[in-house]
């Protein structure tokens, strides 16, 4: 059972139908839909001001129970009116998950784009409502933090007009071609490795990209398709500010995709952000987190200055019910390494890289971690990679 304090005198009543338009916001990671209509959602009691759920997953051990209850929870508690919810986890029958599987079958049928992005991968896309607050900063140095901890991290610089990963990781192009797939410029870090992509590597950093949204959207597919990404733990996908082509593209083309929006303290930024939020949930992708970015600035002599306001991203976590993964204060080493090729999560020390290891350190343990999943979902039964071909006749 979980405490959510509420304010106001009179919040609105809350219903099971608003409790289930919420939980359609809740994405399985693994079969890239909404728990609702999975089916995993079993039932809905609203009782006042408390709210009980029932989900059913495929088998009691799936790897991805605690992050679908979480998930669970939290879209509920985001909802005005509810100060406390229990989520009772139980198991499907076999009927149940036969009618998964054949919604699993459907989803996988419908994908256009046959990625060299490994299944088990989990795919991050940093992502804001608009420029300026620092999203390839996070991208990059969360990056390199993952990549620390050991894991094989694909970075991808989706950002095709604006890219700036190369500059930033100190690397330069061109990219090889092997059998006829790009390989991905590597960067050893630690006992990890960094394996990254980005226009930067075939246009030189001086030209301007001048192409239209479908084109962009076209040199992201490419980047999907016709990479060899070897095996990876993690993609962290750069995304370019805003809601426009390259953000529905990479919806449609990696479903599995789960957003990390960026924010800065500011109302401002915080709503914009927000936005971000409201297009991966349209096209059913998971919202992971918000970070914080330029949290304030910390003096010599300790004094912390709110220069860009505050409060923007633990506001935006709330009202979209996830999250606040860790705030980032701003420090003049982050944009000073960055120029120089040499991020602060590298090696460097001072609270903003002590604030990127520590979110580093949530992603790969509480929020997206890598697990196993064969025994879970749609891998309990066929993987969803193979549901794509005819399903079984009857008759």
């Amino acid at each position: 059972m979980t405490q959510h304090a509420t304010t106001g005198a009179s919040a609105p009543s809350t219903t099971r139908e608003s409790v289930l338009t919420a939980l359609r916001d809740v994405v399985d990671p693994e079969l890239h839909d909404n728990v609702v209509d999975l089916g995993i959602v079993r039932s809905v009691e609203v009782a006042g001001s408390e709210v009980r759920v029932a989900v059913a997953l495929t088998v009691a051990s799936c790897p991805l129970r605690a992050q679908i209850r979480d998930d669970v929870e939290r879209r509920v508690l985001a909802l005005a009116g509810v100060e406390r919810v229990a989520v009772s986890v139980g198991v499907m029958g076999a009927d149940e998950r036969a009618a998964l599987m054949d919604r699993a079958r459907h989803r996988a049928q419908d994908r256009a784009v046959d990625t060299g992005i490994p299944s088990s991968a989990r795919v991050l896309a940093v992502g804001s409502g608009k420029g300026g607050v620092g999203k390839s900063s996070v991208s990059v140095n969360l990056s390199v933090a993952l990549a620390a901890r050991g894991h094989l991290v694909g970075v991808l610089d989706a950002d095709i007009w604006g890219f700036s990963v190369p500059r930033m990781l100190g690397l330069s192009g061109p990219l090889d071609v092997v059998g006829g797939k790009m390989r991905p410029v590597a960067l050893p870090v630690g006992s990890g490795e960094l394996r990254v992509v980005s226009m930067g590597f075939l246009s030189g950093e001086d030209g301007a990209i001048l192409w239209r949204g479908l084109v962009l959207a076209r040199a992201l597919q490419h980047f999907l398709e016709d990479v060899a990404w070897g095996e990876l733990d993690y993609l962290v996908v750069d995304m370019p500010p805003g809601t426009g082509d390259v953000q529905m593209a990479l919806a449609r083309m990696l479903p599995r995709a789960e957003l990390l929006v960026v924010t800065t303290p500011a109302s401002g930024a915080e709503k914009v952000a927000g936005r971000a939020a409201d297009m991966a949930r349209r096209g059913h992708l998971r919202v992971a987190g918000v970070v914080e970015n330029m949290s304030g600035f910390v003096c010599d002599h300790g004094a912390r200055y709110a220069l860009f306001g505050s409060g923007g991203g633990e506001r935006l976590a709330e009202a979209v019910g996830v999250p606040l993964l860790g705030t980032v204060p701003l420090d003049p080493t982050v944009a000073a390494r960055g120029d120089t090729g040499s991020p602060v999560a590298l090696d460097g020390s001072g609270p903003a890289a002590s604030a990127f290891r520590a979110i580093a350190e949530r992603i790969a343990v509480e929020v997206a971690p890598v697990v196993q999943l064969a025994g879970c979902s749609a891998r309990m039964l066929a993987r969803v990679e193979d549901a794509v071909g005819p399903a079984p006749t009857r008759g």
